[in-house]
């Protein structure tokens, strides 16, 4: 198992053949997710690879191109040759799909989750001062309803374009930081219906740590630029 999800081959990686239904896809995502996910004591790097074979397979033009480029080889137009890939140009290829991940989707999540987060401390003081008060509580409602349609842009981010592989380390900080987003609007979610102060104390403490984790990621993304 280890090394199919080492594999550069994403159908091998999800365990399925290439000529498999979406909904094969997504069971066979789902499960895997649910077998190697960081939480459950699964491999980090194995949730990275199962994430970047479903942003590609999971999408159906994304997996169109996917699969086009792995039945016909890379040819120049004009001449009709097999194009040579040498260390320079895998070098620049690397740099320039690491720029493109950063720029098109740490960078939008990161002020999507910015969104979520920052306003989070004065939402709790408003809510504070009276929390059986209907029309503050309404309020915090609509800051959690507003920040949850922003972690689905989120995932959507996410999944849009693979990790580069030079910057595992961090996407996987990115994706715990997402996680332990969606598990605080949660506890926060089910105080709003109970009044059980230990979601709000669980919720408080992980968007904390959410903010930390966001400031670290913010630090390696400038070393990334090195």
């Amino acid at each position: 198992m280890k090394a199919a999800l080492a594999s550069s081959d994403f159908y091998a990686v999800l365990g399925v053949p290439a000529t498999a239904g979406a909904d094969e896809i997504k069971a066979a995502y789902r499960g895997l997710v649910k077998r190697h996910h960081p939480d459950a004591g699964g491999d980090d790097t194995a949730i990275l690879a199962i994430n970047a074979a479903w942003a590609v397979l999971g999408d159906g033009d994304r997996r169109r191109s996917y699969d086009l480029g792995r039945q016909t080889p890379l040819r120049n137009r004009r001449s009709g040759a097999v194009a040579v890939s040498t260390p320079a140009h895998r070098g620049l290829h690397r740099d320039g799909a690491l720029l493109g991940w950063l720029q098109q989707v740490y960078g939008p999540i990161d002020r999507l989750l910015a969104q979520v987060i920052n306003p989070f401390p004065a939402q709790l003081r408003a809510l504070a001062a009276d929390p059986y008060d209907d029309r503050l509580m309404e309020a915090f409602c609509a800051y959690l309803e507003q920040s949850k349609g922003r972690l689905d842009k989120v995932e959507t981010l996410y999944r849009s374009l693979p990790c580069p592989s030079e910057a595992r380390g961090f996407g996987l900080s990115l994706y715990h930081c997402l996680s332990q987003v969606q598990d605080a609007l949660l506890e926060l979610e089910r105080y709003t219906m109970g009044y059980v102060d230990s979601y709000l104390h669980d919720g408080r403490e992980m968007l904390r740590e959410a903010k930390q984790r966001r400031s670290r990621l913010k630090e390696e993304r400038r070393r990334l630029d090195l």
